[in-house]
């Protein structure tokens, strides 16, 4: 009878123990599924405000570009800055930041899609260590480029509407909303996502180029480093040699997107990609051409990646809980 009795208790000891087991596992799941939330959170409160700062900081520089991209005026410094000059002297200080409303209402979301997308490939693709990327770059160029793919596929009317309020004046379109009417009942709705395909070309290049890039620099400096953390001021360096790399690679594109999407305004014949290239470098050439502008890009792109870069480094570590309990990441 006693034997039964401790067996009962035994047996029921066992019991507690295998559901306390149970219950911890429960407990520790679900926390688990709630960092990974925060830190997408995370991903999309950092990302955004970077993003925001980073494209309102450059953009006179970034209006003045497109205006040179969609004609066939040639580009220098200086007549750049006559640009500048002229269009303060005509229009006021405030319309170097026309289109800038477009800017804001589309980076937000972008800059947002855009990192926490990158956070959740680079999960999927197994790529969040250092020792991961060092042993698969390539993954670390893929997880780039789809983060940019699925930004820019969520937020593509908002870019056009960006560089047709950037060459046009009030009379035209005089707010965000005016750009979205006119182009549906002038031209439909497909007239949206004109240039759809060389930006996404222009995306994969660019978010690719400059994510690996400054991947791989961070790579080097653990591993010369021994795992020291990055200095604010080599963030900075990173930052800017990703950002020339990334813009550098993906310019021509850039220039056969601006065309097509302001074709219409410009009077021009910009339908496909190759026919844009073939145009462009038959009557302006192909340096002068397809890489009009660039040095612009020089000085707003670095600038702008570094501002994101270095912003959304410092947001998403200030997050105990990605600093606990995930691998840290510091690309913005």
């Amino acid at each position: 009878m006693s034997e039964s009795i401790k067996n009962s208790e035994s047996t029921i000891s066992s019991s507690r123990t295998s559901s306390s087991t149970f219950d911890v596992k429960e407990k520790n799941y679900k926390p688990e599924k709630s960092i990974r939330a925060k830190a997408v959170l995370s991903s999309f409160i950092a990302g955004a405000a970077a993003g925001a700062l980073a494209k309102t900081t450059i953009a006179p520089l970034d209006r003045t570009k497109i205006n040179f991209q969609i004609s066939n005026k040639r580009y220098s410094l200086k007549k750049a800055l006559q640009f500048v000059v002229h269009s303060y002297q005509t229009t006021g200080l405030l319309s170097l930041w026309r289109g800038n409303s477009a800017t804001m209402a589309r980076i937000i979301p972008y800059a947002s899609i855009q990192f926490a997308a990158h956070e959740e490939w680079k999960r999927v693709l197994h790529v969040q260590t250092f020792e991961e990327r060092k042993a698969n770059p390539g993954k670390s160029f893929i997880a780039g480029s789809l983060a940019g793919v699925v930004s820019t596929t969520c937020t593509y009317p908002l870019d056009l509407a960006r560089a047709r309020m950037a060459v046009t004046h009030k009379e035209m379109y005089n707010s965000l909303l005016q750009v979205f009417v006119k182009t549906w009942k002038t031209e439909g709705c497909a007239t949206l996502y004109r240039g759809y395909v060389p930006t996404l070309l222009g995306v994969i290049m660019y978010s690719g180029t400059s994510f690996f890039t400054y991947e791989t620099l961070k790579r080097l400096h653990n591993e010369r480093t021994g795992g020291r953390d990055v200095h604010p001021t080599e963030r900075f360096i990173f930052g800017a040699i990703a950002g020339m790399l990334g813009q550098s690679s993906s310019y021509p594109l850039d220039i056969v997107r601006r065309r097509m999407q302001t074709a219409s305004l410009t009077g021009g014949e910009y339908n496909t990609i190759k026919g844009t290239i073939n145009k462009v470098v038959i009557t302006e050439g192909f340096v002068r051409g397809l890489y009009k502008g660039l040095s612009l890009n020089w000085i707003k792109g670095p600038i702008a990646v570094v501002n994101k870069q270095y912003l959304y480094s410092e947001a998403y570590t200030r997050n105990a809980f990605v600093l606990t309990q995930l691998p840290y990441y510091g690309f913005s």
